[in-house]
């Protein structure tokens, strides 16, 4: 069994790789146990601005620019609605905050993706006495869908192995790397927190930042629009809606707690009055770095090995383009940009 690479883990950073590897007819299994939940709990927003602080996302539009054709590519593959297209509607709390969104529409990064006319509430369901200011380009991919879709894709091709991955069965050769029985001639490890199992890059200052949501059905809320106040509220299908997030730094296991479904609905309901019933709970360990850019690149003394990860809380817009750079330092010599090369951290 020989391919040009094996990709270990199963959540977006693996699938826009094998995507890029896909696409350019490069052979590839994936391994991977599922164990990382970051990217089947993620709320799938995707929104190039930071709507506390009114700045552009680092990289917005390039970012932006490549990443929605890629989710459209995958629409057509898979045969699945997955980028649901919706304006974020920033919840102002003053007259304040509303002059400094009309500053902010002035800034050249913010002009394409913030709209300078105010909108007005008229959702007796929500409370927002100062209306709102409304983004542009943004909404929500379908991770969760996505993600199972892939997976049975790559399974009907013979490219999915499900298993938890030994790192003391790897070895190199001169063509590369071995795995029991497998041959590659690279391997790329896009295991989001599992890094830190992993002997080979562990040593990268990946922190890792537990992230809840919930679930809620209703009816009588009726939005068009993600709400976006100290949490965001993201319409679904059949009067759900997915509020998020929590920030834990501490508890690094997958398991929802009681304390932050507290927090959730406690803001929540200083946003909303209207009836709902909790359905759903979530939590899952995002991949943050240090200095909140990606970990891509080569490892320095096993040359057959790169790391694709620490995509944060943005990865449904990063993911897309970090792999077509990651692929294009491999197969084309293009360097990596400085800030995401891990050898930042040498």
């Amino acid at each position: 069994m020989k391919y040009d690479y094996i990709i270990v883990g199963s959540g977006l950073a693996s699938i826009m790789f094998a995507e890029q590897l896909r696409l350019h007819n490069k052979s590839f299994l994936v391994i991977s146990n599922r164990s990382q939940q970051a990217s089947v709990v993620a709320s799938g927003l995707y929104n190039p601005v930071v709507l506390k602080r009114f700045t552009a996302t680092w990289n917005a539009a390039i970012h932006l620019e490549i990443a929605i054709p890629k989710y459209a590519d995958l629409e057509q593959l898979l045969g699945l609605k997955l980028d649901y297209v919706l304006p974020i509607h920033r919840v102002f709390n003053s007259v304040k905050e509303q002059n400094n969104w009309f500053l902010a529409c002035d800034k050249p990064l913010l002009t394409n993706f913030l709209n300078p006319k105010l909108v007005d509430n008229s959702n007796p369901s929500v409370k927002a006495p100062f209306g709102f200011g409304a983004v542009n380009h943004t909404g929500r991919i379908d991770t969760q869908g996505l993600i199972e879709a892939y997976r049975n894709f790559l399974i009907n091709s013979n490219q999915f192995k499900e298993e938890t991955f030994d790192y003391n069965d790897l070895s190199e050769t001169n063509e590369g790397v071995e795995y029991h029985s497998i041959k590659a001639q690279r391997i790329v490890f896009t295991e989001g927190f599992g890094i830190h199992k992993n002997p080979f890059f562990k040593h990268l200052p990946l922190e890792g930042t537990k992230g809840e949501l919930i679930t809620i059905h209703a009816p009588t809320l009726k939005l068009e629009s993600i709400l976006k106040s100290s949490i965001f509220v993201i319409p679904m299908e059949e009067n759900r809606y997915l509020v998020g997030s929590t920030y834990e730094w501490t508890d690094k296991t997958n398991n929802p707690t009681q304390e932050a479904k507290t927090e959730l609905l406690e803001k929540l309901k200083r946003l909303i009055d209207c009836d709902f019933e909790v359905v759903d709970q979530r939590a899952g360990i995002r991949p943050t770095v240090v200095d909140r850019r990606p970990l891509v690149g080569q490892h320095s003394n096993h040359k057959s090995m790169y790391v694709l990860n620490g995509l944060g809380t943005r990865g449904v817009l990063v993911a897309p383009a970090m792999a077509e750079a990651l692929y294009n330092s491999i197969e084309n010599d293009t360097p990596l940009p400085e800030e995401i090369d891990i050898n930042r951290f040498a």
